[in-house]
């Protein structure tokens, strides 16, 4: 499904100064499996993220990525995100005078269009909205407010998992979801991840802590550091880093 060989990419940090920071990355996800990134900060973890979803000033100077034999990076980020791809951001951002519930049907509309799709009309977007907003504890009301304007960050997590629930894309990309929620709210969003578990979709959950994978089990956990994937295994190698730290595997990749 998402398949990635050799990926190497730079960032233009200031004055035209390019810094390295995905330095060979590999990595095989196959439809129906969720993979988990561990690693430190300054690892290149949100990077992998931005540059599979096309952020702008990353650029890839060696290797390839592919999505259900597609080459990401000929293709623009709305190009991306019609194929499935989606990305659940670290920071999610504030959109002032866009209500959510007018963004949802509008992305959810804009993405069908371009699989040649009828839109969803306005009494089957409702039945869907309250359906999946139920599912994670969001009040309807809420909906009505401009997306994240005023939401704490337990709020803006949930409506990051809300907007996939209503989206169903094939490959989830989850960047420290996990990030600013309590214990209830974490458990919550993990129900809702775990809702989307299927096997033609595919995860990659981006995250510092085992906690989180408590409550959404990978098939195969990644420990990524200075660029790089230094060692792959079960669920049981999260356990080993909330033991021991990423200090052994540091040294591995300088």
């Amino acid at each position: 499904m998402l398949k990635i060989d050799n990926l190497h990419c730079q960032v233009d940090i200031q004055d035209g100064e390019d810094k390295p920071i995905l330095k060979g990355v590999s990595l095989d996800v196959p439809a129906g499996e969720v993979h988990a990134i561990m690693g430190p900060n300054g690892s290149g973890k949100s990077t992998l993220s931005y540059v599979l979803t096309g952020r702008e000033g990353y650029e890839v100077t060696q290797g390839s990525m592919t999505f259900d034999g597609e080459d990401l990076a000929e293709l623009e980020p709305e190009e991306r995100a019609a194929l499935g791809l989606y990305l659940s951001f670290q920071y999610p951002v504030e959109i002032p005078g866009v209500p959510t519930m007018t963004f949802l049907k509008e992305a959810l509309n804009a993405q069908r269009a371009a699989r040649g799709e009828d839109e969803v009309s306005a009494p089957e977007f409702m039945k869907l909205i309250r359906e999946r907003a139920k599912r994670l504890g969001v009040e309807m009301d809420m909906l009505k407010r401009a997306v994240n304007v005023g939401f704490s960050g337990g709020e803006k997590k949930r409506m990051e998992i809300l907007q996939a629930l209503v989206l169903e894309p094939k490959f989830l990309i989850l960047d420290e979801t996990d990030s600013g929620l309590d214990i209830d709210a974490l458990k919550t969003v993990a129900d809702g991840v775990n809702a989307l578990r299927a096997p033609d979709r595919g995860m990659l959950v981006i995250t510092h802590y085992q906690r989180l994978l408590d409550h959404i089990t990978p098939d195969v956990v990644h420990i990524m550091a200075n660029g790089r994937i230094v060692k792959s295994g079960g669920p049981e190698l999260a356990k080993e880093l909330e033991a021991e730290g990423y200090d052994k595997y540091l040294g591995e990749a300088a």
